[in-house]
């Protein structure tokens, strides 16, 4: 490979990952597609379809959740003359249903696809239908508000039936009287507040859009492929220093510069082809991950209950064997017949074969690091999970023996191997069977099993990290330490991250009885699977459900805003205010420092007035306070997902960067801080 080809290579994956950053980070989503069409079944039947395509990583709920749950598709029909719905919505398509822990019921969705149905009888002469689908959608991340599919057919029925009547006019008549009749005067009072006949309110409804870009300047997307591509690389740096890998860096550096003794800078350039090929054979394999499961499958695998249990066993063989009870090797018949392919061969396809047998013969040591890096870049949610990380994981694997080739000297000055490469096989033990745990957590929560409670976890937890200490102080041993035959103390280095591991098990001692513990909160369990918790439940709830009066509140007390805009059926929402807001430091702040507006996209009470308005050059009909509240985040903040947080002045102009679903309680505590910082300013 010449220098143009690498730098045209290196130029393509910059533009993807460019390419990936920019659509990541927009924020108005419009993951579904539905197209509609009428089909005329018998000259008294016809068909409404609604035929949907899911973008890769997305939900579509299906009909009739039970009440309490998310937004479950349904049709209304607002006109029909010369017929009448005839059963309820019929769904078409591969229907998933999970155990959902938060809402305590079965949740069943589609994914990429999903077609409703929705049958009409035809009762006059000719028909005229109209109305709308709404459904609600999810990613793993965040949730649609519920979105309408409106729909308008005409047509002809049988030539024999009476004149078209218009099947909805009693119907709409009598359900209006009864919703009179149900509101009490203070409900009335109180939705009239609500829900007023313009959607503008002054300065509060004046777009902000681009001054959210500018602040937001990139939502993490990057950082997170950045935190991806450095696990990548410390993962291959720890790989270096196990027994099978440190040995064969000096045999084949010297064997480079050897084989080209009489031309150092073949010799060089062929050590430095030797680590470029170590990048491909990963980077290939971490492309091959995404292109086998696909972008759907890697989004799905973070609350996919069977594949976390896989995860989980996975994870904590590759424990056992680093633990010493036995070896992973792959069949030696492969490496015979690759190594003798390399020896058989010359120029460019050597160097690569040997580069393969390296990737055979480390298999041992290299398979579990590898295995636990694929199951976290997999389960993060990004696409490009497992290509960046494999190429973070193989240029700290490939730099050494570049290096080596290109400074021979260094050689001499390199550590031998000898029992300290077990002390990090041992260590590793540990951390990959601390982190099994955090899988089958996930898949106990999806089953609702109550196995893995919040105690549970941190005592196991506990144990592993007081384990871990005790090993490195050098009170536990293991099997593979007798066998390398080293009776001395242990090193410094390893005394005191013994005593961090002890420590940090001592930390979470009091989370057995309800403390917080946020440096594992991302790790543990939530809160409300604690089955005994002494601790004040600092549950946090919004002073205000209306945006103008919340901040007209807010312009009274002198106060900035929180604005949440999120859902009854949202799932993410509850799991934040679960994690996030019952954290006693996010309450404090949220209670005392800000007003809290919180703004139900999916609330279904009507409006007191329809309103008519213009979006993208298209008529929209905001009929419940629901559409109000997701025609707000459009509008002015440009978003349309749930959870959404933003902090806002008296005017309505934000303070800081918009926060999404993110259960981590000090980036939460930034937003917050940021957002009063501004404000006094």
């Amino acid at each position: 490979m010449n220098m143009n080809q690498s730098r045209n290579r290196l130029s393509a994956l910059m533009v993807l990952l460019a390419f990936v950053f920019v659509a990541a980070t927009a924020q108005m989503q419009d993951p579904v597609h539905f197209k509609v069409s009428q089909k005329q079944v018998s000259p008294t039947e016809v068909e409404v379809v609604f035929t949907g395509k899911i973008d890769n990583g997305w939900h579509v709920y299906s009909t009739g959740l039970p009440e309490g749950g998310p937004v479950s598709a349904v049709v209304t029909t607002e006109k029909a003359v010369g017929a009448k719905a005839d059963g309820k919505l019929k769904t078409q398509g591969k229907e998933i249903s999970n155990y959902d822990k938060l809402f305590s019921m079965n949740l069943r969705y589609f994914e990429h696809a999903v077609t409703f149905v929705q049958k009409y009888k035809v009762t006059g002469k000719t028909y005229d239908i109209k109305g709308y689908l709404e459904y609600g959608a999810c990613n793993d991340e965040n949730c649609m508000p519920p979105t309408q599919v409106e729909f308008s057919f005409k047509g002809n029925g049988p030539a024999d039936a009476e004149e078209a009547v218009d099947e909805t006019a009693n119907e709409k008549a009598k359900a209006d009287s009864l919703a009179a009749l149900a509101l009490t005067d203070s409900t009335r009072a109180d939705t009239q507040k609500a829900d007023t006949s313009t959607v503008a309110s002054g300065d509060l409804w004046t777009p902000v859009i681009k001054e959210l870009q500018v602040l937001n300047g990139d939502n993490g997307v990057n950082h997170s492929l950045f935190y991806i591509f450095l696990m990548g690389l410390l993962g291959g740096l720890v790989a270096l220093f196990t027994p099978c890998v440190w040995p064969i860096i000096p045999m084949t550096v010297s064997f480079f510069l050897k084989r080209a003794k009489d031309d150092k800078k073949k010799g060089i350039r062929d050590a430095i082809t030797y680590g470029v090929s170590i990048v491909v054979i990963y980077l290939a394999l971490g492309l091959a991950i995404t292109g086998i499961f696909g972008a759907s499958s890697l989004n799905a695998l973070a609350t996919n209950a069977v594949f976390n249990i896989f995860f989980f066993l996975l994870l904590v063989l590759f424990a056992l064997s680093f633990f010493g009870w036995f070896e992973l090797t792959l069949p030696s018949s492969w490496t015979n017949k690759v190594d003798s392919k390399a020896s058989s061969t010359t120029g460019l396809l050597s160097i690569f074969l040997m580069a393969f047998t390296l990737t055979l013969v480390s298999f041992s040591c290299t398979g579990p690091i590898i295995g636990f890096l694929l199951v976290e870049v997999t389960t993060s949610g990004s696409i490009m999970g497992p290509a960046i990380g494999m190429l973070g994981f193989a240029l700290a694997l490939a730099l050494p023996f570049t290096l080596f080739a290109l400074f021979p000297t260094w050689l001499k000055q390199a550590p031998k191997s000898g029992s300290w490469m077990n002390t990090i096989k041992i260590v590793l033990g540990f951390i990959e069977l601390a982190f099994a745990l955090k899988f089958f957590s996930v898949a106990d929560l999806a089953y609702g099993w109550g196995l893995l409670d919040r105690e549970v976890f941190l005592s196991l937890w506990i144990v592993i990290f007081g384990m871990l200490g005790l090993y490195l102080i050098g009170k536990l041993k293991f099997q593979s330490d007798a066998l390398s035959g080293d009776d001395r103390p242990m090193p410094v280095l390893c005394i005191m991250v013994g005593m961090v591991s002890i420590a940090f098990a001592i930390y979470m001692i009091p989370g057995l009885w309800g403390a917080p513990c946020k440096a594992v909160s991302a790790f543990a369990p939530p809160m409300s699977t604690q089955d005994f918790n002494l601790y004040k439940n600092n549950e946090v709830r919004a002073q205000f459900t209306n945006y103008e009066e919340g901040m007209a509140a807010a312009k009274a007390q002198g106060k900035p805003v929180v604005v949440d805009f999120t859902g009854f059926g949202c799932v993410n929402c509850r799991k934040m205010e679960a994690a996030v807001w019952t954290d006693p430091s996010v309450a404090e702040i949220l209670e005392k420092e800000y007003i809290l507006i919180s703004l139900y996209v999916d609330d279904k009470t009507p409006l007191a007035e329809k309103i008519e308005i213009t979006e993208n050059g298209q008529q929209r009909t905001l009929r419940t306070v629901g559409d109000k509240w997701s025609y707000l985040q459009r509008s002015k903040f440009g978003a349309n997902a749930q959870p959404f947080y933003v902090t806002l002045d008296h005017h309505g102009m934000p303070l800081g960067k918009s926060y999404s679903y993110d259960e981590t309680i000090s980036h939460y505590m930034e937003f917050l801080n940021q957002g009063l910082k501004n404000f006094k300013k």
